[in-house]
């Protein structure tokens, strides 16, 4: 077998919030593509907020050491962009190709792509679906002479505010929505359900239209395709927070070598793909990456990881936290003065009843730990509860650990 292509299909605010993952809406083509490769059930980002997610996810190194604190076109930078998987790829012979959404440097510069190492800028008029498509099919049919890989960024399913949608794009009936755990449903988060199950169809009809081009050209049994987006949905409690419900990440990926509709429950996370993508191809991982190559969980289930971590620094305003998690529990630590940071939620319907109920008057703990086996929506902390001191000990040493090991900032704070 040649070295295969890369397709990393990913999305913008998306979770876990698909079908394949048991959520109530449609998507057919991503239940349809799950069922041809591995999900992975219990897959994190290494962030809840955009440009560090990604940047932790393109160059296997968590948020604080890629220098990527916060937005990028808010001023952040990765301090050594040559880690970023479209250079590395570059420099292994790989024809790379970014046609949509990248985060990782400033949305407005004009050499974005080169700036990232990507050969060519397939120049998609903006990241929505509607954009990338014609770019995308056309860059599959080419004729490819070397191994090519192909970054897909979609805006979807962010929130967009430029009509009466919430999500941009127009919900049909929404007396069959509603929204997920943790948000109340009201005729006013039903209907931007409804605007999000749009969004969503529009990015589920864009992946099934590159997966036929895939067929249709003979290129799919020689191309790993990852399906994949930053965080959590853009209501509150998830985005920028570092409960699964902030971290959680849809992560399918299938292609030769990798098994056809194998759910996966090990631990893995964002900042372990480019070591796996590093293996998969048959090339070394850079120097100095933090991530764990998952392939025995692709493959067989083994697992990699008995603990992950994720961070926030900065989103719209500073709000510095640390979260560690295992199998059973989760522990979060804020560096904060226990106030919320408002600015931090994005503007929703679902943002506007949690106000009106008084959510952002809420003080927010320094420390929080959660069961996951008896509270899997970790909505109890247990942090304060003399019966749980061992482990709060335990994941509280778990994260001060990885604070030193990484040079992370907060560590000396």
């Amino acid at each position: 077998m040649s070295t295969p292509n890369i397709v990393l299909f990913h999305t913008h605010d998306t979770g876990r919030w698909i079908q394949p993952y048991g959520a109530p809406v449609r998507s057919p083509r991503l239940q349809e593509f799950a069922e041809r490769g591995v999900l992975f059930r219990n897959a994190h980002s290494a962030a809840p907020t955009c440009s560090p997610s990604r940047a932790a996810m393109l160059t296997g190194q968590w948020p604080h050491r890629t220098g990527m604190l916060g937005l990028a076109h808010l001023g952040h930078t990765l301090t050594q962009p040559d880690r970023h998987l479209a250079a590395l790829l570059g420099r292994h012979g790989y024809t790379t190709a970014l046609v949509g959404m990248q985060h990782e440097t400033d949305t407005e510069d004009p050499d974005r792509a080169r700036t990232l190492g990507y050969g060519e800028d397939l120049g998609a008029r903006d990241s929505h679906a509607a954009s990338v498509r014609e770019p995308a099919v056309e860059f599959l049919r080419r004729d490819h002479d070397q191994p090519f890989l192909l970054n897909v960024g979609l805006v979807e399913t962010h929130l967009l505010y430029e009509n009466e949608w919430t999500f941009f794009h127009p919900g049909a009936d929404d007396r069959w929505t509603a929204p997920p755990p943790g948000v109340p449903s009201t005729p006013e988060t039903r209907r931007e359900m409804a605007s999000y199950q749009a969004s969503l169809l529009v990015v589920d009809q864009l992946l099934g239209d590159l997966l036929d081009t895939l067929d249709e050209t003979g290129l799919a049994d020689n191309t790993l395709v990852i399906v994949t987006t930053d965080h959590g949905l853009p209501l509150p409690g998830m985005k920028c927070h570092l409960t699964a419900a902030g971290t959680g990440v849809m992560l399918i990926m299938a292609g030769p070598g990798i098994p056809a509709g194998k759910p996966r429950d090990a631990l893995v996370s964002q900042v372990d793909l480019l070591p796996t993508l590093c293996e998969l191809i048959g090339i070394d991982a850079p120097e100095g990456s933090d991530g764990t190559s998952f392939v025995p969980t692709l493959v067989d289930g083994t697992p990699v990881r008995s603990e992950t971590f994720a961070e926030v620094n900065e989103h719209v305003e500073p709000e510095p936290q640390r979260m560690v998690r295992t199998e059973r529990w989760s522990y979060v630590r804020r560096f904060t003065d226990g106030q919320q940071r408002l600015a931090n939620t994005d503007q929703s319907a679902a943002r506007s009843v949690w106000e009106a109920a008084g959510g952002a008057e809420r003080a927010v703990p320094p420390e929080l730990l959660f069961d996951l086996l008896t509270d899997p929506l970790e909505l109890v902390d247990v942090a304060t509860d003399p019966a749980h001191r061992s482990p709060l000990n335990e994941m509280r040493g778990r994260l001060d650990q990885w604070l030193v090991d990484t040079d992370d900032p907060l560590a000396r704070a």
